[in-house]
C-alpha cells in the first residue's frame, strides 16, 4: 500500500521523501524494524521510541512517523511524515491498512470499573442465541468463531486492533463486541472508529495514579468518551456519575435501571435467589418501556448480575432482537473467573472471582452474603507494583464483611508478598481490629487451606486472579489457573 493510502485521514506534513513510498506493515516496537515498513514513533509514559528512529532507519524502514523533531541528517533515505499525535496517527493508518474492518461489522463497546467483562459475555451469548456471528475482545481474551486468543489490553492496541478486526470480518463475524477501556479511550487504541452501541455499567475509583489517570474526574471524563463515538448508548441511569459522564454525549439514550423514577428497562427492587451445586443465580421482573412485564432468570448472582442483565437486554432490543434469544442467551451466559462456581463439593461452595479492587469486592462480598452461608470465606492477596489504596480499600472490606480472611499473594511482581500482606493488614485494622484472618504467603498453599478447613454451608471466594493462567513472581510468569489448581486438590484428596 502506498503511503498516501495509508495516511487517509490523518493530519500530517511530509517531511522528507514520497508519498508514494511502498508499505508492507506498520511497527511500533523498534526490535521488528525491517525493510518495507512503517516505524511509528510512540511517545510512551516510560519511554520516547523517538529514541530508536536512527536505529529504524538503519535497518531499511521505509517511513518513519514522529510526533516531534528529531535529527534526520543521518536519514537522507527515508520518508519521513511528521503528526500531532502518533497514536492517533497510528489508529488510523492500521485501521487504511486492514480496509477499515469495523466498518462493515456491527460495533458493540462496554464501558465502565466494574461489570464490563461479565456484560460482554452475556451479550454474547445473547447475540449468538440470536444466530449472530460474534467477535468479542476484553480482559479474558479474544473469541471469535470458537477461537480464543490471549490479549496483553483489555483494549489493545490500535495495530493489534484492527487486525483482530479484519480477523473477525474474514472469519465471517456480523458482530464486533468489546470492551473499551478509559486507557483505551486516553491512549487512542479506538481512535477513528465508530460504534452502533456504547454500554456504560456503572463508574467508581479505579485506576488513578502513576502512568494512568491523575484523577476520578478524567477518569471519568475518558470513560464518557466512548458516547461521542456511538450512535446508541445504553446506559445505568441508576449510576450517580452517569449524568456526569454523559456531559457532551452525541447518541441517543436507552437507560436501565431499578430505583431512577424514569427509565426505559427496570428490573423489580426484589429478585429471587437461585442456588444449586451447580448454580448461583437470580430471577427478577423486568418492565419495559410499554409496560410489558416478563420474569427473567440470570446464570449468575446477586444484584450487579441484574445490572449486566438489563444493559444485555437494552442492546438486545437496540438490536431488535425477540425474547426467546435473549432469555435463553442470559440462562447460559458464564464468564471464565466472573463469580465461577468450581462445584467439587456438597458440603461446601468455592468460587473463583477477578474482583482486584475496594469496589469490586465490597460488590461480591455483599451479593454473596445474600444467599446465607455458614462462614463467607474469602482469600485474595493484592498485585505488586500498583497502587497501595487497593490493598487498604480490599483489606477494609474483607475485614467489614467476610467472616474470614485468608491472606496470600496475587502477583507480586517486584515486590515482597510480605510486604504487600502488611499493607493489607493496614486496612484489615481499620475495618476491623478484631477481624479473623491467617497469613499464608504461597497461594497453592492458601487454596489447599480453603478447602482443607472448609465447613459445612461456607462459602469461599477466591479472589483476584479470575481467569488468569498464570502467577507472576520478581517478573517471572509460571502457570497457575485456579480453577484446575482446584479441582486437582479435590481429586487428589477425596473431596466430597
Amino acid at each position: 500500500m502506498k503511503l498516501e493510502q495509508l495516511l487517509e485521514g490523518v493530519p500530517f506534513t511530509l517531511v522528507q521523501g514520497s508519498l508514494d513510498t511502498e508499505v508492507q506493515d506498520i511497527i511500533y516496537d523498534s526490535r521488528k524494524a525491517a525493510p518495507g515498513l512503517a516505524f511509528v514513533c510512540i511517545v510512551g509514559t516510560q519511554r520516547d521510541s523517538h529514541e530508536f528512529a536512527a536505529d529504524c532507519a538503519a535497518k531499511g524502514v521505509s517511513v518513519l512517523v514522529i510526533q516531534h523533531d528529531i535529527d534526520l541528517s543521518a536519514m537522507p533515505g527515508v520518508t519521513v511524515v511528521k503528526v500531532e499525535s502518533s497514536r492517533y496517527a497510528m489508529a488510523l493508518m492500521s485501521g487504511n491498512l486492514f480496509g477499515n474492518p469495523s466498518r462493515q461489522m456491527t460495533m458493540i463497546g462496554v464501558t465502565g470499573t466494574k461489570g464490563k467483562t461479565t456484560t460482554t459475555h452475556m451479550i454474547k451469548s445473547v447475540l449468538e442465541a440470536a444466530g449472530k456471528k460474534v467477535g468479542m475482545i476484553g480482559t479474558n481474551g479474544i473469541y471469535f468463531m470458537g477461537r480464543h486468543q490471549e490479549t496483553a489490553n483489555t483494549t489493545p492496541e490500535s495495530y493489534e486492533l484492527q487486525k483482530t478486526f479484519r480477523q473477525f470480518l474474514d472469519a465471517g463475524c456480523d458482530v464486533a463486541l468489546m470492551e473499551v477501556s478509559s486507557q483505551g479511550l486516553m491512549m487512542d487504541r479506538v481512535a477513528g472508529g465508530h460504534y452502533d452501541i456504547g454500554v456504560f455499567t456503572n463508574l467508581s475509583p479505579d485506576h488513578i495514579g502513576p502512568g494512568e489517570h491523575k484523577t476520578f474526574e478524567e477518569y471519568r471524563s475518558w470513560k464518557g468518551q466512548l458516547f461521542r463515538r456511538c450512535d446508541v448508548g445504553v446506559v445505568n441511569i441508576d449510576d450517580e456519575n452517569t449524568e456526569a459522564l454523559l456531559e457532551g454525549h452525541t447518541c441517543r439514550l436507552v437507560t436501565y435501571g431499578i430505583h431512577a423514577p424514569k427509565v426505559d428497562y427496570r428490573a423489580s427492587e426484589q429478585y429471587r435467589l437461585l442456588r444449586n451445586k451447580e448454580m448461583l443465580g437470580v430471577e427478577f421482573t423486568l418492565t419495559e418501556p410499554d409496560g410489558h412485564t416478563l420474569d427473567v432468570q440470570v446464570g449468575m448472582p446477586g444484584l450487579f448480575s441484574i445490572y449486566n442483565a438489563l444493559a444485555t437486554i437494552g442492546v438486545g432490543k437496540v438490536l431488535g432482537l425477540a425474547d426467546a434469544p435473549i432469555h435463553e442467551g442470559l440462562k447460559k451466559a458464564l464468564v471464565k473467573g466472573r463469580v465461577e462456581l468450581v462445584p467439587i463439593s456438597h458440603k461446601f461452595t468455592i468460587l473463583i472471582d477477578y474482583a482486584h479492587n475496594e469496589a469490586a469486592t465490597e460488590s461480591l462480598i455483599e451479593t454473596l452474603r445474600e444467599y446465607n452461608p455458614n462462614r463467607l470465606v474469602v482469600v485474595f492477596g493484592c498485585g505488586g507494583n500498583r497502587s497501595k489504596l487497593r490493598r487498604y480499600g480490599m483489606g477494609e472490606v474483607c475485614a467489614k464483611l467476610a467472616d474470614f480472611s485468608i491472606l496470600t499473594e496475587d502477583n507480586n511482581r517486584f515486590e515482597k508478598v510480605e510486604d504487600i500482606i502488611a499493607d493489607i493488614k493496614t486496612g484489615m485494622a481499620k475495618g476491623n481490629p478484631d477481624a479473623k484472618y491467617v497469613e499464608i504467603p504461597d497461594r497453592l498453599d492458601a487454596l489447599h487451606y480453603a478447602i482443607d478447613h472448609a465447613q459445612e454451608g461456607d462459602l469461599i471466594a477466591v479472589i483476584g486472579k479470575g481467569h488468569e493462567a498464570y502467577r507472576d513472581r520478581e517478573g517471572v510468569k509460571t502457570p497457575f489457573l485456579e480453577r484446575e489448581l482446584i479441582e486437582e486438590y479435590a481429586a487428589e484428596t477425596g473431596v466430597e
